[in-house]
């Protein structure tokens, strides 16, 4: 619906109200103008405080609603357009609606005048006929179809948020005890070990599933009363493959539900991709892993494979948070039963591995689960909080959507340029190098970077023959010798503001020591790249580094 900004005469009119009302205590926290439903019944504003609201009504110029008589609010209410359209997108019923749809819940007074333009428009909110705050799009919110926008900390919109994604908190858990390991090395055995621990029940959250070892462990633990469950991503890149209809077949056919995330004629996609990599066991524990379920994510005991990171986190009150993140995820009309068929995959991998790492538990951390999008901001803090030493290891980094180094990037180089020493060492398969504006680059451009400006960051790629990996698939970093990340995060715009994405935190000299050592291997089987050469490639590596160092330095005098 468009429709023109709202009238002069009523922008005065804020205008003076906002001179003579002091902000009230109950206030517009949260709306959506622009949902994905044809004709937008899901249509929503939320309000948030204490008190009677004979006395409040929301207007947008053209229609103002009213409460029920005697209504009250203690906490948040919900006030949708029409109940069963917003019950179909989100799951529940709002408190309050526009339209009268349902008996279940009371109507709003004002009828249906009031209905938020997509493009440009206003929302107020009145207290005893005066306006005590008011929103205009797009002068104070950014429009796009499908954005909730939402107050926190007295800011608008903090970060993207989609209809349908969730806005938990960050969390910090003192005490925990972990199981560290990386892939190929020792990640098939930690995961037998959660699994066979299972008693009552296992929720699984992973992008790809094609492994029908661990689909095995899976099963057993079903065979023995366990309930089980599986969410995978519905339109992973390629396609769903396969082999993942088939472990979602044998899954099924021992009693476990397995659904993808996806878009269907009842909603739309809670997320861009749903990219996180976890298992909850129990009300005990969770896998937290950067790998997908594949035999080279976590290859069957002696085999190669990727590198990957995980741990393995025994902890009840983490094992509740992200269980009530997958109930989140698993709420909602954008569910559908997995495809079934296909064939198996070769569980033995590719070829024989030198076990280097053994699991290492360790009591007494600090951790604080990641999500994507809404507490991603934790990994740049990480980042700009080091003082002495940065280790990154990634499949891949990718510049800005702006353009110039992306924003977990940035936050390293600026913490070289106080001192910090920061190594940088990224994947070299084909799919990661043979494009003009990849890993190679990227290594190229961030060697140039300290050269140019004399600061102590280098890169590499990795590589993976002296390695003895398929690729390098982890997204982890090691600050200090003493936090490390593990997530799922990959280091671009849309992973970070769009996907579903799941890590951890964890503060503990041990485990920072047990990855850095992992980094140092793999490290020492690194590539610098040069810049040096005269094929036809290179220089077109080399004006591509010129060209992105050139903006780099140009975005940098501009702040």
């Amino acid at each position: 619906m468009l429709r023109r900004p709202p009238h002069t005469s009523f922008i005065l009119l804020i205008v003076l109200a906002f001179l003579t009302v002091p902000v009230a205590a109950i206030q517009i926290v949260e709306f959506c103008p622009d949902p994905y439903r044809t004709g937008e019944p899901d249509e929503y504003f939320v309000l948030e405080g204490e008190g009677g609201l004979d006395e409040v009504a929301v207007t947008d110029g053209e229609g103002t609603l009213r409460f029920p008589a005697g209504s009250e609010i203690n906490g948040r209410v919900t006030v949708a357009r029409e109940a069963k359209g917003f019950f179909l997108t989100h799951g529940y019923l709002p408190d309050y609606e526009v339209m009268d749809t349902d008996p279940a819940v009371p109507e709003m007074r004002g009828g249906g005048r009031l209905k938020l333009a997509n493009k440009g428009d206003s929302i107020a909110l009145l207290i005893g006929g005066s306006v005590a705050q008011e929103v205009q799009w797009p002068e104070d919110v950014a429009a796009r179809e499908g954005q909730v926008h939402f107050l926190e900390d007295g800011i608008w919109d903090p970060h993207p948020r989609l209809l349908g994604q969730s806005n938990f908190s960050p969390e910090t858990f003192e005490d925990v005890t972990v199981t560290l390991f990386v892939s190929p090395d020792c990640a098939y055995e930690v995961f037998e070990r959660a699994l066979e621990s299972a008693e009552e029940r296992v929720e699984v959250n992973v992008y790809e599933f094609t492994h029908p070892g661990i689909a095995a462990m899976l099963t057993r633990a079903a065979d023995r009363g366990v309930k089980v469950s599986v969410l995978l991503e519905g339109g992973p890149v390629g396609g769903i493959p396969s082999e993942e209809e088939a472990v979602a077949a044998t899954l099924a056919a021992h009693g476990i539900e397995v659904q993808m995330m996806t878009t269907t004629p009842e909603a739309h996609a809670k997320y861009r991709f749903n990219h996180a990599k976890y298992v909850i066991v129990g009300n005990e524990s969770v896998l937290i892993t950067t790998e997908n379920f594949k035999p080279s994510g976590i290859p069957a005991f002696g085999t190669r494979g990727n590198r990957g990171w995980g741990a393995w986190v025994e902890d009840e009150r983490i094992a509740d948070y992200f269980s009530r993140v997958y109930r989140w995820d698993t709420t909602g009309g954008d569910l559908a039963p997995a495809p079934t068929g296909g064939r198996h995959g070769d569980e033995e991998g590719y070829g024989a591995y030198d076990l280097v790492f053994a699991p290492l538990t360790i009591e007494g951390t600090r951790v604080t689960p990641v999500l994507a999008p809404e507490t991603s901001a934790l990994v740049t803090d990480l980042i700009a909080g080091a003082e002495d030493q940065i280790l990154i290891e990634q499949a891949s980094i990718r510049n800005s959507t702006t353009g110039g180094p992306n924003r977990f990037l940035a936050a390293a180089i600026d913490a070289a340029k106080q001192g910090v020493e920061v190594r940088v060492l990224l994947d070299a398969a084909w799919f990661n190098i043979e494009g003009e504006k990849d890993n190679d680059e990227m290594v190229a451009w961030i060697n140039e970077v300290a050269r140019a400006e004399g600061i102590p960051i280098e890169a590499k790629c990795i590589d993976l023959d002296a390695a003895g990996f398929v690729k390098v698939h982890t997204k982890g970093v090691i600050v200090d010798n003493h936090s490390v990340l593990i997530s799922s995060i990959n280091w671009n715009d849309n992973s970070a503001d769009f996907n579903r994405e799941a890590g951890v935190i964890i503060d503990h000299p041990e485990a920072a020591h047990y990855f850095a050592n992992a980094f140092e291997a793999d490290w020492a089987a690194g590539k610098l790249i040069e810049i040096e050469g005269h094929d036809s490639r290179l220089a077109l590596a080399v004006g591509v580094v010129v060209v992105f160092f050139i903006l780099y330095l140009w975005r940098e005098k501009r702040r």
